[in-house]
């Protein structure tokens, strides 16, 4: 760390850095608090989506007892075969989004299955658009997270170490050039009083 200068032009720098400071901490705070609430939407969003899905194992389980059945060959009947992700800008912080979700449906006779696998297939490709949803609720969450950290670590650095430094800084100043002045002014006295006796 540079030493600190103690001059007038030392004292507009720190004067500067202060105002500067000052200036971008309101900026930080209102960052901060737009976080907290996309962060607060987005908790919400997550435990929606996990009532959802559970309501939806709920409805196969109730409607779909006949899933137990052993021997139906039901692997793959619905995939996931594509996902486009969207980009949502909040506040400089990039957070995913669902823009498409590609399904394909395995083919099947409809006379070698049994009639409620249509409503099962449906119900499958709502369950994948869920839980597909839900994977990028939560790293939405975790990037909101983390940009509340970075951003509540930046206002702690600004309010707890930069502007009192700068704050400690400019005081310093203001002594040494205000001692300087009184010394100036007590030499002054000292060099007039001289002249008097000697003249």
């Amino acid at each position: 760390m540079a030493k600190l200068a103690l001059n007038k032009s030392s004292m507009h720098r720190e004067s500067k850095r202060l105002k500067s400071f000052e200036q971008f901490l309101p900026a930080l705070d209102l960052k901060r608090k737009q976080i907290i609430g996309e962060r607060y939407k987005a908790r919400k969003q997550l435990a929606d989506q996990e009532q959802a899905i559970a309501e939806l194992r709920a409805r196969v389980r109730d409607r779909l007892p006949m899933m137990a059945e052993e021997g139906l060959q039901l692997e793959g009947l619905v995939t996931v075969s594509g996902v486009a992700l969207g980009d949502e800008n909040l506040v400089g912080i990039h957070l995913p989004t669902l823009a498409e979700m590609t399904v394909d449906r395995a083919p099947y006779s409809l006379f070698a299955r049994p009639h409620w696998v249509d409503a099962l297939a449906n119900l499958l490709e709502q369950m994948l658009r869920l839980q597909l949803t839900r994977r990028i609720q939560l790293r939405r969450l975790a990037l909101l997270e983390q940009a509340l950290q970075k951003t509540t670590q930046r206002i702690n650095l600004f309010e707890k170490v930069l502007i009192p430094a700068a704050r400690r800084n400019i005081r310093r100043i203001q002594i040494f050039l205000s001692d300087g002045e009184r010394a100036g002014v007590v030499r002054a006295k000292i060099s007039k009083d001289k002249k008097r006796r000697g003249a």
